[in-house]
Formats: structure tokens, C-alpha cells, sequence
């Protein structure tokens, strides 16, 4: 699974003109799901996003995790990050997972965000969204849990 986290001073996702998810303090996350993951890799970044040391400590360093500041959690499903833009000019999306195998792998990690975070908004699987943020910082980190099946 991939996650594009960046770290905001709110965030919010709009579909057909309606406020689908806001946040204040904390991340915005775009997520993708890949061909071959599962539940695994999901737990995986989750924990990961969850105590990336990300905002900064007393002395302005990035010491603290989402979990140490209690910050917020907006997740955006975007299979776009699966992209292969090696050649040509116009991107390949072949490793993003399946369209089920993606929704139900962002409500799994949606559901499991909600059992550790106490504030997790989303934006909506497959809809047009707008996503309207203000990146604190600018602080924008791509991470990776790549399927077991394929080299990291």
C-alpha cells in the first residue's frame, strides 16, 4: 500500500458541493491500495503512519507522531499513486489494486484508523473530490508497504 501524508493545519474533502470529511491539526493522507495487498501491508502502514515522527518537539524538530499530538486522521482513497510513469506521457495505473479489491481494503484500513485515532474523517471511494488543505510546513512524506509478493 502507498500513503502520501502530509502534515496539515486542516484539511477537508468535498463531493458535489458537500463537505464529506474536515479536520484540523494533523495529517492528510492519500492512500492507495496496490495489485497483491492485503490486510497485512495495511495494518502495516497504518501502524507506521500512525507513530511517524512527523511534528516537531519544544526545540522544532520532528520528534512527535500523530499519536503523541492526539492530531487528526483524513484518509483520501487515490489509486493514482499506483502510477507508472517511467515512459511516455501518459501514466500506466496496472499495479493499483482492482476497484473492490481497493474499497474494501481503504474501509478496512478506514475501520482500523478508527479503532487507534480518535478523530478520522474520509473522503469517498471513487467519487470526484475536491481536497482543500493547508500543508503545515510544507511537510509531504511518501510511504510505502509494498505487497508481500513483490521486491521493497
Amino acid at each position: 500500500m502507498i500513503a502520501l501524508l502530509q502534515r496539515v493545519s486542516r484539511a477537508q474533502v468535498v463531493v458535489e458541493e458537500e463537505i464529506v470529511g474536515r479536520i484540523g491539526k494533523g495529517l492528510l493522507v492519500l492512500l492507495c491500495a496496490e495489485r497483491g495487498d492485503t490486510e497485512k501491508e495495511a495494518d502495516a502502514l497504518l501502524n507506521r503512519l500512525v507513530n511517524y515522527r512527523v511534528f516537531n518537539d519544544s526545540d522544532g524538530k520532528m520528534n512527535l507522531s500523530l499519536d503523541t499530538v492526539k492530531g487528526d486522521l483524513l484518509l483520501v482513497p487515490q489509486f493514482t499513486l499506483a502510477a507508472n510513469t517511467r515512459s511516455g506521457t501518459r501514466p500506466s495505473f496496472s499495479a493499483a489494486a482492482s476497484p473492490d479489491v481497493g474499497q474494501r481494503l481503504f474501509d478496512y484500513f478506514t475501520r482500523q484508523a478508527k479503532a487507534t485515532v480518535s478523530h478520522v474523517q474520509t473522503g469517498r471511494f471513487g467519487a470526484h473530490m475536491e481536497v482543500e488543505l493547508v500543508n503545515d510546513g510544507p511537510v509531504t512524506i511518501w510511504l510505502h508497504t509494498p505487497p508481500a509478493d513483490t521486491p521493497a
